[in-house]
């Protein structure tokens, strides 16, 4: 008979062993709060999370616009709403960081002796096939404050006299437009698959001729180039905006340059 006590005693005491751990467990995690509140600090915190770096090419939710029309015609239509859907420029960042390292939007660029401001003529872009003479391009009240602005349909480049002048003595950026048609020959036709960022142009005005290095290739959705940096005044920089090739009707891209320091 005490054996079979024994027996049946044995799971009574492992039963209250394995509780009398539960409660050390208890009262140890109780103890461990209590020292982290009394010393100001947790004793337990969690590595810090650190996003990887963005990339130059950037998807975002923004729009800007050169639209074509039905006869071959354009127009640039830009609304609401500023971050570029893709962009590449000469520092690794996101989409919206300043292409240059410490300079500003509206700060001038530094830059080479510069003929006289002038109005241009011709633009000369061989990486980009384009070599096409230069129309000055006056815009009304309304074009001017709508930015919605239409190009006549010809194989050259239109020069928006409302703003910079390029050469020494500049004020704002020189904004040059050109159409792109899918499925036709246009003189910016090339800037969607072929600019990129390094590359040489020249703008040859009635006063000389400049060199420009590019220095970001952006591409945005129509209606919201208004109220982003590509209309900051920027004395020096060079614009270039028309249709982006693949999709004429939903999207355009924009070469920003400045004068090659050699």
């Amino acid at each position: 008979m005490r054996q079979d006590r024994s027996r049946h005693a044995a799971p009574t005491r492992r039963r209250i062993l394995r509780w009398n751990r539960g409660d050390a467990a208890i009262l140890l995690c109780g103890l461990l709060a209590f020292l982290s509140f009394t010393l100001g600090a947790p004793l337990f915190q969690a590595a810090p999370f650190h996003p990887a770096s963005p990339r130059a090419h950037g998807d975002a939710t923004a729009s800007a616009a050169l639209v074509p029309g039905g006869n071959a015609s354009a127009s640039l239509g830009l609304g609401s709403g500023a971050a570029p859907i893709a962009e590449t420029g000469l520092q690794d960042g996101s989409a919206l960081q300043d292409p240059v390292p410490g300079r500003t939007a509206t700060e001038a660029a530094p830059g080479p002796e510069l003929p006289p401001a002038a109005q241009p003529v011709r633009i000369r872009y061989p990486s980009a096939t384009v070599d096409v003479a230069i129309h000055p391009l006056d815009l009304d009240g309304e074009a001017q404050s709508s930015r919605t602005i239409e190009p006549p349909a010809t194989k050259d480049g239109y020069w928006l006299t409302t703003f910079g002048v390029p050469g020494n003595g500049s004020g704002n950026t020189t904004y040059i437009i050109g159409h792109s048609w899918e499925g036709a020959d246009a003189p910016f036709n090339h800037l969607s698959s072929a600019a990129a960022v390094g590359d040489r142009l020249e703008v040859q005005t009635a006063a000389g001729t400049i060199s420009y290095q590019v220095d970001s290739v952006t591409t945005y959705l129509k209606s919201g180039l208004k109220d982003s940096p590509v209309w900051d005044m920027v004395p020096n920089r060079l614009v270039l905006i028309s249709c982006y090739t693949e999709d004429p009707w939903g999207k355009n891209v924009v070469v920003t340059a400045y004068p090659a320091l050699s």
